[in-house]
């Protein structure tokens, strides 16, 4: 069986050990490698160099000129792993296959940026990874393979990241050594609509307490570390909230939204919607140090 030759568009730790796989199988070669433009990730120079192929940086990869420049490969497919450009027509029809992506989201849910944020938020129990194809919409191409890990109550953002950094380099490997048994899937077939979710920007990171505890605890989780944490004010100054913890047969009541109600050696309580929640760490907005919080019974966070 001939090799399937591909050109890889990838960026940062998600690409590396993708990369590390396909280079030790046998039944794919790599023709060339697009990093993002901004980053031009040092560590798949690196790989261009070790494998004696183009690295081939471009701010725009749909324009004629560079369309024009990877043509000539004749590659069998291209392959996006956590690159950044919006693809269009000719770019993904140069390949003989087409182009296919790797999203860290269990398609047709979860379409578009930040699923791993979006998916604790949600209180998900399951996480996806899925290979799919390119086409001209924001992840709605036929999914070509496809699998689900747990959430624990344990897991937060950085546990989901390391945890998808590595699977979607298995996944996207599975699907290229066995490309040509797949058997291609309409996202239709799964759900008629699917979700889509956008880029969180600043601002969203700011913590309400006038949710449920549940809601509070997935919120502070999802993008903790290495997100840039919850975060809410006293007088004037602002803390992160870095780690969480439900309290068990906590009541549900009426009170103060937001207020310290409870200290302990492991943080303070504070009431939210329905019950109450333990905040276990905290810095400073403008500090490193993170500590266990320890503010006064009655204190507001807003």
């Amino acid at each position: 069986m001939k090799k399937l030759k591909i050109g890889y568009f990838a960026d940062g730790p998600w690409s590396h050990k993708a990369i590390e796989l396909i280079v030790s199988g046998k039944n794919v070669e790599i023709l060339f490698i697009v990093p993002r433009y901004d980053t031009q990730d040092p560590i798949l120079k690196n790989w261009a160099d070790k494998l004696n192929i183009p690295y081939i940086a471009c701010s725009d990869v749909n324009s004629d000129e560079f369309c024009d420049r990877v043509e000539v490969f004749e590659a069998d497919l291209f392959v996006s792993m956590s690159f950044n450009q919006i693809l269009r027509k000719r770019i993904i029809n140069i390949p003989r296959f087409g182009f296919i992506n790797c999203h860290a989201g269990a398609l047709p849910f979860y379409r578009g940026r930040n699923p791993l944020n979006w998916v604790l938020i949600n209180g998900e129990e399951k996480f996806g990874i899925t290979v799919h194809k390119v086409d001209l919409g924001i992840d709605t191409g036929d999914i070509l393979l496809q699998k689900t890990f747990e959430i624990t109550p344990l897991d937060n953002y950085g546990t989901l990241l390391d945890k998808a950094i590595v699977e979607c380099g298995h996944i996207l490997f599975n699907a290229l050594s066995n490309y040509h048994n797949l058997k291609p899937i309409k996202q239709d077939t799964v759900h008629p609509v699917g979700t889509y979710f956008g880029v969180r920007k600043v601002g969203d990171e700011r913590l309400r307490f006038d949710k449920t505890s549940l809601e509070v605890f997935n919120f502070i989780r999802a993008i903790t570390f290495p997100g840039p944490g919850a975060r809410f004010c006293i007088d004037g100054d602002e803390y992160i909230v870095w780690g969480s913890e439900m309290i068990t047969n906590a009541p549900q009541y009426i009170s103060t939204i937001g207020e310290v109600v409870g200290r302990n050696e492991n943080g303070v309580v504070v009431k939210t919607q329905d019950t109450t929640i333990l905040l276990t760490c905290i810095s400073k907005a403008d500090e490193i140090e993170r500590t266990i919080p320890k503010f006064r019974i009655g204190t507001r966070l807003s």
